[in-house]
């Protein structure tokens, strides 16, 4: 872990006090039986002139209910994994090759999330938030991961960047909000997640 990154990044600093102060609960959700599963994402923010955040777009696949979708690096919980800290950072270093055991600052932990179309699995998401150094680099690291890219935060809260996305569903099509970045549509779950650690980050200003 980087000495003093928080301390030489005010930002970050803020950042870590803000989600201190949200009163989520920092607890692992309890381990569900049957089909139910969880999984764990990062926020990894890199401490530059203007923060970054780590996006990752998702390969093709028929075996992954968001394929070919932006999200944040992160996946399923494994029964090695001593808690669902750990399957975030071992999801992203497995998918982006940043090591977050290295070189991340945890700054906090957001709410729980979960889809709410009975046509996507049973899953409980727990997102972390991360800074990192200035000269962290990413790369495609799994066949899961397309692509990897960094995207300002203040390009995410630009109004010009947020719209809406048509999706074609059995009961018919349906608008989602979504962040457009770099020609890519940021929605469902991904946008969820990322429009409350915006509200957040806005906060700690």
């Amino acid at each position: 872990m980087p000495a003093g990154l928080i301390g030489s990044d005010p930002r970050l600093r803020a950042l870590r006090e803000a989600l201190e102060s949200y009163g989520r609960n920092a607890q692992d959700p309890p381990i569900h039986g049957g089909d139910h599963q969880q999984a764990a994402v990062s926020v990894v923010i890199r401490s530059r002139d203007r923060l970054e955040l780590l996006l990752i777009k998702r390969a093709q696949s028929e075996h992954d209910p968001w394929s070919g979708h932006m999200a944040l690096p992160g996946g399923r919980r494994e029964h090695s994994d001593s808690d669902l800290q750990h399957t975030a950072r071992r999801e992203t270093l497995e998918e982006t090759g940043v090591d977050l055991d290295r070189i991340g600052v945890p700054l906090g932990r957001l709410d729980d999330v979960a889809p709410s179309s009975p046509r996507l699995p049973r899953i409980t998401i727990s997102a972390f938030v991360f800074g990192v150094p200035a000269n962290t680099e990413a790369k495609v690291a799994s066949a899961e991961v397309e692509s990897v890219l960094w995207i300002p935060l203040d390009d995410l809260r630009n109004p010009e960047s947020h719209g809406t996305v048509e999706i074609p569903l059995p009961g018919g099509p349906r608008s989602f909000p979504t962040y457009d970045v770099v020609g890519e549509q940021v929605w469902g779950l991904t946008h969820r997640i990322l429009e409350g650690f915006l509200w957040l980050y806005t906060e700690s200003e």
